[in-house]
């Protein structure tokens, strides 16, 4: 016999009154006033902030902290896709918690604001900010909680506590990707369309993290805002630099990008490569960082050229590190990516047009620099009319180095030697070196190679072109390098007044530092640049040090 409508009303009504009461029993828990200390958080006594338990249909094949204990990434394998998928997992709030954290949100809001017009140092602006940053935030959440009456556990606290902080003083939604060493870039392609990342292991992967058109808008707005820039539906593209250092291209709203505002954040890393990273992971060789370096010190000037993504800004950047220490370094960018371990370094980045204000073009900051005298000139990117005085620069005796997209020697002379640029024939002869670099396969291994090391060799008398001369080549199918002769080695030979064997054992000394920092995984820049200088001070010091570390060495063996 079945049960009557009026049955099914009464369990109707007792399940909602079940729900009532536990609904009243966990709000008289939290209306306590708050006991907690919250200074350490210990996940083996207060437990997990976070759990995941895995995806249907994958199969997770790593997993690893990016803020522990707040969050971690669980990368994940679909077989029958052949697809692999980025799942960011944080703190799960229930109701109350989530209506708690909306409350905070709003009034600790108020608070920071109250604290800054109050003349209250900004946290983050001084050293150790972001500790202290912790410090404060924690000290208003106290408060409040207090002030509301609300007695919550330790985790509660820090879960609480976790959100409050990724939106006051982190990117929000964001956070645990920018917190991702693996990551290289960040790629948002519209509203409602989940986030891809380029991670250093499994190349491009679709994230779990996805905006809402309200909150992609306001995310737009929001790190343009930080980087001190402006964007709107009028003027709806922007090119900036982060707080943090990391690149990011902005489109807001639907003007030309029509899935909806976009963004590509290209992360800056927190410690720059050195040489010895780059021969750790293959894009050089040890001998051709030992040619670079003696060539750097002899004031030979360079372009590193490639595609996207293919570290030509990287590399530039890591060879820097080969600047004489007291020399004078001065860089220029539109985007501030250069990070120069060196004393006497002036950096210039450019300025667009603010109100009455005039733009500052690297055009601008090129002509300038040459008014203060710099031994080495970096600039970040050349494609335009900054490049004739570049070259001017190198005509007249200063040392400057560059990247350009191009993906082969021939391309650079043409780009060169074509609109935009329009740099003379005649005037390129005085570029000394070029780089060029690719984003390749080795196997199954995404992987960054420099392609060639080319010596520019002047005119050829009888048919006008430009000659060049390959000095380390990559060789793709064994991924070795081949080196050939250097007219630049011989240069340096004759200004040194070396003798033959002089210029191989300077070449050979060289390698040998490297080789040992690399042996020693000295890969720390500021350890690195250390080695460099005394090298530079006292070379016959530290290559009594080799020997001496080698013989101990063999004596354990």
């Amino acid at each position: 016999m079945s049960e009557s409508p009026l049955s099914e009303w009464t369990d109707d009504v007792r399940i909602r009154i079940q729900e009532f009461q536990r609904t009243l029993r966990r709000t008289a828990e939290v209306l306590r006033g708050t006991t907690i200390d919250a200074d350490e958080y210990d996940p083996r006594e207060h437990g997990s902030l976070v759990s995941f338990s895995g995806l249907d249909g994958y199969e997770e094949i790593d997993r690893y902290w990016v803020d522990a204990p707040f969050a971690f990434v669980s990368i994940n394998y679909d077989d029958v896709e052949n697809e692999h998928l980025y799942q960011v997992v944080e703190p799960e709030l229930d109701d109350l918690e989530t209506e708690l954290l909306d409350r905070l949100f709003a009034d600790i809001r108020d608070s920071l604001v109250h604290r800054r017009d109050a003349g209250t140092e900004d946290a983050q602006s001084e050293p150790g900010g972001a500790d202290t940053a912790e410090v404060v935030l924690k000290e208003e959440l106290r408060e409040l909680l207090s002030m509301y009456g609300v007695d919550v556990d330790e985790a509660t606290f820090y879960r609480l506590f976790y959100y409050l902080f990724r939106t006051f003083r982190g990117f929000g939604k964001l956070d645990p990707l920018m917190h991702d060493p693996h990551i290289e870039d960040i790629s948002c392609d519209g509203y409602d369309l989940p986030l891809f990342v380029y991670h250093d292991e499994y190349t491009d992967i679709e994230t779990n993290v996805v905006y809402g058109q309200e909150e992609l808008d306001n995310l737009v707005v929001r790190l343009a805002q930080q980087s001190g820039r402006h964007v709107s539906i009028g003027d709806p593209v922007v090119e900036t630099t982060l707080p943090d250092g990391s690149r990011a291209e902005l489109a807001l709203g639907e003007e030309v990008t029509p899935r909806g505002s976009a963004f590509t954040i290209r992360k800056y890393a927190d410690e720059p490569f050195t040489p010895i990273d780059l021969v750790e992971y293959g894009t050089f060789s040890l001998d051709q960082m030992a040619y670079l370096w003696l060539a750097i010190e002899s004031n030979k000037s360079l372009i590193f050229a490639g595609g996207t993504a293919s570290g030509k800004t990287t590399s530039m950047n890591a060879i820097s590190m080969f600047v004489p220490p007291r020399s004078k370094v001065l860089t220029i960018e539109d985007t501030r990516e250069l990070a120069l371990y060196h004393d006497n370094w002036l950096s210039s980045v450019t300025r667009e047009r603010r109100g009455e204000g005039a733009d500052i073009t690297m055009y601008d900051l090129l002509r300038s620099a040459l008014r203060h005298r710099p031994e080495y000139i970096v600039v970040g990117e050349v494609r335009g009319e900054e490049a004739m005085t570049l070259f001017q620069a190198m005509n007249t005796g200063h040392t400057t180095y560059s990247t350009m997209h191009a993906d082969s020697v021939q391309t650079v002379i043409n780009r060169l030697e074509n609109e935009p640029i329009n740099v003379p024939r005649a005037m390129i002869q005085s570029l000394d070196i070029l780089s060029v670099q690719t984003l390749t396969y080795v196997g199954e291994e995404r992987v960054r190679r420099n392609r060639v090391l080319a010596e520019i060799e002047g005119i050829d008398q009888r048919t006008g072109d430009l000659d060049y001369s390959t000095t380390f080549s990559w060789n793709a199918d064994e991924d070795t390098f081949r080196r050939n002769d250097s007219n630049i080695l011989d240069e340096i030979q004759n200004e040194r007044g070396w003798s033959r064997g002089e210029l191989l054992e300077e070449l050979r000394n060289r390698k040998r530092v490297l080789q040992y920092l690399r042996e020693r995984d000295v890969s720390d820049y500021r350890r690195f640049t250390a080695m460099i200088n005394e090298y530079y001070s006292h070379p016959d010091r530290v290559l009594d040090t080799l020997d001496v570390d080698a013989e101990i060495s063999t004596g354990f063996d």
